[in-house]
This record gives structure tokens, sequence and C-alpha cells, in this order.
């Protein structure tokens, strides 16, 4: 997206700066391109005045085989997260925040490969335009200059180690390492300032005279200026792919909106609501929850009439900084995921007077009280709804983001009958700064139940535990009953823990299958070793019988009832395979 161009003025006259941008990114003499940039000015006013404009440039590394599907997943996830962080949070936190999330999501995909030795590895160098800043974010070996008159000045620093006879070998890249080093800086601004990022395929085969001459071009746009770096470095006998963003300030607003960010951060608590109270243009219509940590409204937008969900922090943390900083992440996490099966967080477009976020309002049921009122529901049914929670579930992992409070409660039964995960009160994000603090719940009754035995004493099991958690809900949810009974709500110590014995399924549902039955005990093993690593092998074993799980005796009495439920499974997939037949068929 590129930036028109107004006439010159030193004064933007709003509180968003104005810029023009230009972008050009060429494989060169490489068959692939294997370089990544973007540009991403918003169309919403709200969004350019509190967020600004984000560029990149990411380079994949050439020895690593999955470099281009790096640089591209860095680039697009950086725009994607950024622009989905609350306005509560500075520019320096909503990048770490993201640039996190991208390393542990690239350097988990390189071990998911090792075998085929496929590296994700990507540098990275990033402006964020906010108001009267420029604020970097680099890691690698591409880079970033600023230019303000005659003057061109390199803002990055590059990466590298000197291994002699002009060999350079990178020591910093994105999915590189769990711990992610970071470079973070801020350039003040001035009208007529000309910014730019370029991948080494350019910068190494230009000197910083060339550079100055195509970025002092008076009459030059910004798009000129980007493909005139790249030719010039082809022409300079470059062999690599080569990426240039340049950016152009063209006005800059009167003032900044630090003082806007710091009031925001400090935004009171709102007083407990009653319906017919009015808030930041909100009408309260009715508490729809309460406890001592948080409240949840049903209220109506003024403006536009639509039912929301209002969360307002509870006032008894109202000195209470890190619960503050967890609610305010709440809303990040919501705004990032966004999956049919998880509840949506919306942004919000008014400013505010009081903290509180919004969600979008879902008439239903509790997962806890629909298994009140359906006991025994048909396998059919139950496995669809499973299905459509693990699916949810998934959305948060392909963030890096953990549940780590799966439970009945946290789940919704809309109206159509799907099942919609809510919640993201206790979401531990990967590879965040973050200390992982264990799960404390002691006014959520059975909180204990659903939640890994090994996170509730201290240890993170990551995805493993949300797959515990949804282990014992299928369990619940074919039987009635818990898979280790009351007794877990009573374990304080690991011992207490492996003493437990798991309940066979079929003695409380005859028409579980065996296979089935050693499905839910793995996923919901104490044991870590045992348990199972990914929701898709969990549910790859509940949908299709382990080979490893058919051995069952003739004389089992449970034989002829699991017969029948395997036929209606078969029956649940078959009508799914021709609904899906039919809708790629039509034209």
């Amino acid at each position: 997206m590129q930036g028109a161009k107004p006439a010159p003025s030193k004064d933007s006259g709003g509180s968003a700066p104005l810029l023009e941008s230009g972008l050009a990114t060429l494989a060169g003499r490489k068959p692939d391109n294997e370089d990544a940039a973007i540009f991403h000015w918003p169309d919403d006013p709200h969004l350019r005045e509190y967020l600004g404009a984000v560029a990149a440039v990411a380079d994949g590394v050439s020895s690593a085989e999955a470099g281009a599907h790096a640089s591209k997943t860095a680039t697009r996830q950086f725009v994607s997260d950024y622009f989905n962080v609350p306005d509560t949070w500075p520019v320096a936190r909503a990048g770490e925040k993201a640039l996190t999330s991208i390393n542990s999501k690239l350097y988990r995909l390189s071990h998911a490969f090792t075998q085929q030795e496929k590296g994700y590895l990507c540098t990275f160098s990033a402006l964020v335009i906010k108001s009267r800043t420029a604020h970097y974010f680099h890691v690698g070996d591409s880079r970033i200059y600023h230019m303000r008159g005659a003057e061109l000045r390199q803002a990055s620093r590059d990466h590298t180690v000197i291994l002699g006879r002009q060999r350079q070998m990178l020591v910093r890249a994105l999915g590189m390492d769990t711990a992610l080093q970071v470079d973070y800086g801020r350039i003040d601004l001035a009208p007529g300032d000309r910014l730019l990022l370029t991948s080494d395929g350019v910068h190494d085969f230009l000197p910083e005279e060339t550079l100055r001459g195509i970025l002092s071009a008076p009459d030059a746009s910004a798009q000129h200026m980007a493909n005139a770096l790249v030719q010039q470095a082809l022409l300079a006998g470059s062999d690599d792919n080569l990426s240039a963003v340049v950016l152009e300030i063209i006005a800059l607003p009167a003032t900044t909106l630090d003082e806007y960010s710091r009031q925001l951060t400090r935004l009171p608590f709102p007083p407990p609501l009653e319906p017919g109270m009015r808030l930041d243009g909100f009408l309260v219509e009715r508490e729809l929850y309460a406890s001592p940590r948080s409240q949840l409204y049903l209220v109506r937008d003024t403006a536009s009439g639509e039912q929301l969900v209002m969360k307002t922090p509870s006032a008894n943390y109202a000195d209470d900084l890190h619960y503050i900083d967890r609610f305010v992440q709440e809303e990040w996490v919501g705004l990032r995921i966004q999956h049919p099966r998880v509840a949506r967080v919306l942004r919000q477009q008014r400013p505010r007077t009081a903290l509180y976020y919004l969600m979008e309002y879902i008439q239903g049921e509790t997962l806890a009280q629909w298994m009140q009122h359906n006991r025994f529901p048909k396998p059919t049914r139950a496995f669809r709804l499973l299905q459509e929670i693990a699916a949810g579930l998934q959305a948060f992992h392909d963030q890096e983001t953990v549940h780590q409070d799966l439970r009945p409660a946290n789940i919704l039964i809309d109206r159509d009958d799907h099942a919609r995960i809510v919640d993201f009160g206790s979401v531990y994000i990967a590879g965040s700064a973050e200390i992982f603090r264990p799960l404390q719940h002691s006014s959520a009754l059975g909180t204990a139940s659903y939640s890994d035995p090994h996170t509730l004493l201290g240890r993170n099991t990551g995805i493993r535990g949300d797959l515990y958690a949804l282990a014992t809900i299928a369990y619940e949810l074919f039987t009635g009953q818990l898979p280790y009974g009351e007794e877990i709500n009573d374990c304080r110590a690991r011992g207490d823990y492996e003493r437990l014995r798991y309940r066979d399924a079929r003695q409380f549902n005859p028409v579980i299958p065996l296979w089935f039955d050693r499905a839910l005990a793995r996923g919901c093993a104490i044991d870590l070793e045992q348990r199972y690593h990914t929701l898709d092998d969990f549910m790859a074993d509940l949908a299709n019988p382990n080979p490893r799980y058919l051995r069952d005796d003739p004389s089992d009495l449970h034989h002829q009832h699991a017969s029948l439920f395997w036929k209606l499974l078969c029956a649940l997939w078959g009508v799914t395979l021709l609904a899906l037949l039919a809708l790629f068929s039509s034209p």
C-alpha cells in the first residue's frame, strides 16, 4: 500500500503523520526471492492515529531451506499482530510481543523438520511511524537508514561477526534460538525526512554515496527511489535477492501521542455498573457474570444498536500492576485470534475513559449447563462439538498461545448448537518474556478437575496442558463423569496425583469402544511421557481406531455396544464427506 503525496506542510493538521511510501523487491540473479517486504498504512483513521504505519523487510537465511517461508511469515505476522494490539500499549511493547511470538513459531517449525534439515530463519528490520516518532526493531543484517537533509545515517547495526578474508557470519536471526535479542530504538522525525529499509542484496553492493544520491533526488517519488535502489544494486553486480522500502515524511502532527498513551495506560477502573448507566456510548442493559476478578455486562452501542459484552476489571485489584497488565493482555490475545470457534474481541472505535474491553455477544449456554441438559448425547453430536472445541483450541496454538483454563464453564454452546471458546484471562504466550505463573483459581470451583496437574504444581506443559483439559472434557461429554473422579479436587502435591487411577469410560457409558477409551486415557494421562504431544494425534485416534488399541477380548461385554458406537461415527463422517463433495462440486 502506498501513501498519497499531499502538498508539503509541517503540520499534518491531525494526530497522524502524512507520508509517502515506495517498495521494490526482486529475486535478482537468483531463481527464487527469499526476501519479503511490506508496508501497511491502515485506511481506518483511528488506527492511523493511534497505531501509525508499519514497514518491514526480512531476508531468508540462504543456508536455511525454509528461508523464504520464514521471511514472508515474519513480515505478514508482524503487521497482523501489531495492528491487533490494544491502544493501551506503547509501540516498544507491541513490537516485542509480536516478535517473540514470531520467533517462537519459526523456532518450533525448524525443530519440527530436523530430520529434513529444514530451517526457518530470517533477518528482520521494521519501522513503526507513529505520531512524530519512528520506532525501529532489528535482528540480523538487513538495515535501516535515516536521512535528513544531506546527512545519511545507518540507524541499525549488523548482527554479524567477521571470520576473515571478507567472510561474515550471521549471529542473530528470527527463529535461531528460543531467546530473542531485538534491537529497539526511536528516531525523532521532521518533515522531509526519508527512511530506508534494505536487504543485504542492496546495501552490500551500493556505497553510502550512491544511497545518499538516490534518496536526495528532489522531485523523485518514494516508489521511484525504491526502484532505482534495486536496479542500481543489480547493475553493481548484486548476486542476491534485492529489497528496498522508502518512506518520505511529508507532514507531522503538531503534538505527540505520548501524553495520550500515558493517560490510557492509567485509565481508572470503571465503577460497578447498573442497568441504565452509560459508559463511552455504551448503555448497560444487565450484568451477565461477576467474580472477585472481573465483571461481564451486556451493553448496547447507542450509535449502532449492536449488543456487545463489556468486560471490566475488579476494583479489588486497582493497585495490582500485574493484574492490570494481564487484563490488558487479554484484549490483545483476543484481537489476534480470529476463528469461528473462538469468541471475538472487538477493537474499540471510540476513546475510552475507563479500563474495559468489548466482545461479541453470544446467546446460548455454557458447556457445563449443556451437559446437565444433555446427559449421554448422541455420539455424533458430542464428537462434532469436541471437534469444534479442538479447532478453536488449535487457533490459540497457531498463535503460540496456550489457553491454560479450558473447562466447560469457558465454552459456550450457541443457539445454532456450535461450540465457542471464551475467556482469555489465563492465556500464556509462548516465547514471551513474562515469567510463567501457575494457575490460581480459588474462586472457580471445579477448575482443578480440568487443569493439567503439572500446571497446578507450577510446571508449564504448554499445549499438552490444553490437551489434558480437552481430553477431560471429551471424557465428561461421553460419560457425564470425570476420568479421575472428584478425588482430583483434593490433590495438593505430586504424590496425591500419582495415587490417582484412571476410571475406564466404558463403565459409565457401555457404547464406548475400547480403542476410544484408551485414546481418552492417553489424552488425560498424568504422566507426561504417556500423554499425546499434539491435538491432531489425539483427535485422529478418537476419530479412527488406532491398531494398538484394538486388541480386545472377544468376550468383552462392551463389544457389541462399541460396534454400534463405531457405526454411528462412520455415519457422521460419511455425511460430512458428502457435504464437502457437494460444496466443492457446486459452481
